[in-house]
């Protein structure tokens, strides 16, 4: 068991409580940095702040001194002020609670007070955060497909019990309360959806947590309906509830399931994104930017980088070598201005690297609490996900658990189980298949219809795995004469996209991923699994690195997380990476998960050549 505490570095109780600066010729440093950042935002057109009342500024103050809170000053830069909505979002002088709002000035060239203190937060951000527009249209997308999956589920069961679709030897009972239950069903359910908070847009597109709320609303809702129907005796028929509920539970998870899809590919096509703000010292922020960019299903898109300038912090600064972008994106400000930088990007979400130290981080969360901007804190740890992760709280510290990989027990013994069965289930469905593809290899070109191949499976032992031929049987000898043209330039995979020795029944059969069928055989004899790595080559294991190795602790698999992330287009890092995440996060759910996503994969032909 490994426990990782999320970075805590504190003050300490001699350290000078302004932030950021040591002594006068570091103030001096920071004003200048600061000036030519908020010049950067004016140069890049990104919408500034109005300034508030002189009033309001002096209490906060005021406030700020009573409580010995650390109040960092920042100086505007003139100019006028942004466009992209910043008239809409202009402070009313008459209100107070919302006067508060900080940003850059409106031409004055005077100081501001940007508070990092539990009690700015609320005056100035209350209400700032709405939904993006495609927040709502998704979520009403959502809200309609749940409902549509209601409406179904409560036809059917209401056509199975009256309907005569299935014949029950139950004594005649009025239809009418099934009438009226079928109308209101759909209405509880989605309010039920609403009040479980499975409408929210952070846990749309991605993971479980979206589903688990919705299993939660609806075992709710059934069980409320359960209690009620037994307090007011109200004549509801067993069958009719066992068909509605189950019925509109997995119509609803099907209607999210598409939806997810539809959501992917907006995001694909660059739409459907939450507007991120980057936190962190130079190469953490960096390092947080790259994770963004890595999977664009994941919807965001990094409108800015702040810099971290915690007490302490000796991070390479980007800003100081005279770029004012960090792998292209914008930076914008430093921690001290961060409600400048949240105003100036519409962000929606702030992503906090690991290395910024405690106090600041919890000052930063002060800030932001009332802003309803989503706030996430990486742990710099990667690719470890699920279930064995859970969060301990030791001391008022917040603790990672991190469990051990499950490679034996119960549950890999019944993946076996599983993984023979489906096997020689297709196998025997799909017989007259096989023999037909085995026919037109055989009858199109020279040589055998399977293919046989030594690979390495679990534990370092080599195997046969067998696979429909779709190359000419010299297909080996002529590879050293395209050598030149291989597209993997790391070497250690050979990919063509139009490769000559590939045969014209190949082709097809690779492009419908066909041709990997006959590994159902090596499932069956048990050195394969439906879900696993991608099964390598003696020759290719030979060059691993000691951590590659890992890929070896389980079986190597027909589909994986490679398959479903466009296969023959990875490049060789990526494509390692996703295997060790599968070897680090097994389980069954994501074995289904992985087996769902790979029909997809295969009709739309992704990376298949």
């Amino acid at each position: 068991m490994t426990d990782t505490v999320f970075s805590d570095a504190r003050i300490g109780p001699g350290s000078d409580p302004k932030i950021g600066s040591d002594n006068n010729e570091s103030d001096k440093s920071d004003e200048i940095r600061d000036e030519r950042i908020l010049t950067n935002i004016r140069r890049r057109s990104l919408p500034t702040m109005p300034q508030p009342p002189a009033e309001f500024r002096a209490q906060t103050a005021q406030s700020a001194t009573e409580r010995a809170i650390p109040v960092q000053r920042l100086r505007a830069q003139p100019g006028t002020p942004g466009e992209s909505g910043a008239a809409e979002e202009s402070d009313d002088p008459g209100e107070p609670g919302r006067a508060g709002r900080r940003g850059a000035g409106r031409g004055t060239g005077e100081g501001r007070d940007v508070l990092l203190d539990p009690e700015s937060r609320a005056d100035g951000f209350q209400g700032y955060r709405a939904r993006l527009p495609w927040e709502r249209r998704f979520g009403w997308l959502l809200l309609g497909s749940d409902a549509a999956a209601c409406v179904v589920a409560a036809g059917v069961a209401y056509l199975v019990r009256f309907g005569g679709l299935v014949e029950f030897d139950l004594k005649p009972v009025s239809a009418t309360p099934y009438v009226v239950m079928s109308v209101v069903l759909p209405v509880i359910w989605v309010l039920s959806m609403f009040l479980g908070r499975a409408y929210e847009s952070r846990f749309l597109g991605g993971g479980s947590e979206e589903f688990r709320r919705v299993l939660n609303a609806a075992a709710h809702l059934t069980a409320v309906v359960a209690v009620l129907s037994y307090a007011t005796k109200a004549e509801l028929a067993r069958a009719y509830v066992l068909i509605a509920f189950p019925a509109a539970l997995l119509l609803t998870v099907l209607g999210r399931c598409a939806a997810r899809g539809y959501l992917h590919r907006m995001r694909r096509g660059g739409r459907g994104l939450h507007r991120v703000l980057v936190v962190g010292a130079g190469d953490s922020a960096a390092s947080l930017v790259r994770l963004a960019r890595r999977d664009p299903t994941a919807g965001w898109s990094v409108v800015g980088v702040v810099l971290d300038r915690s007490p302490g912090r000796h991070s390479q600064d980007y800003s100081d070598r005279g770029g004012f972008d960090l792998l292209g994106v914008p930076i914008v400000g430093t921690s001290e201005s961060l409600h400048t930088a949240i105003r100036a990007t519409r962000a929606t979400t702030v992503a906090i690297s690991p290395q910024m130290d405690g106090e600041t981080l919890r000052r930063v969360l002060w800030m932001l609490e009332g802003s309803d901007v989503d706030v996430l804190v990486s742990s710099a740890l990667t690719d470890v996900t699920g279930p064995r992760i859970s969060i301990r709280p030791v001391a008022g510290l917040p603790l990672l658990h991190i469990e051990e990989p499950e490679l034996t027990g119960a549950r890999r013994a019944i993946k076996g189980l599983f993984d023979r069965s489906v096997a020689a289930t297709i196998l025997l469905l799909c017989a007259p298949l096989f023999v037909t593809l085995a026919l037109a290899v055989r009858l199109t070109s020279r040589g055998p219809a399977i293919f046989r191949q030594v690979r390495v499976g679990q534990g370092g032992d080599h195997f046969t795995m067998y696979k429909f031929r779709s190359m000419y049987v010299d297909a080996e000898a002529r590879k050293a004469e395209l050598e030149s043209r291989n597209e993997r330039a790391e070497g250690l995979l050979f990919k063509m996209r139009d490769d000559p020795r590939i045969t014209r029944v190949g082709k097809f059969l690779r492009k419908w991923s066909l041709d990997e069928l006959p590994q159902l055989l090596n499932i069956v004899n048990g050195s394969m699994s439906l879900v696993g790595p991608r099964p390598p080559l003696p020759a290719e294991v030979a060059r691993y690195e000691d951590d590659v190795h890992r890929r070896l602790m389980v079986k190597p698999g027909l589909t994986g997380l490679w398959q479903i992330s466009g296969r023959s287009d990875l490049e060789w890092d990526e494509s390692v990476r996703l295997d060790l995440r599968y070897v680090q996060n097994w389980s069954l759910p994501l074995d289904f998960y992985i087996l769902w996503r790979t029909m997809f994969a295969v009709l739309r032909r992704e990376g298949a050549y």
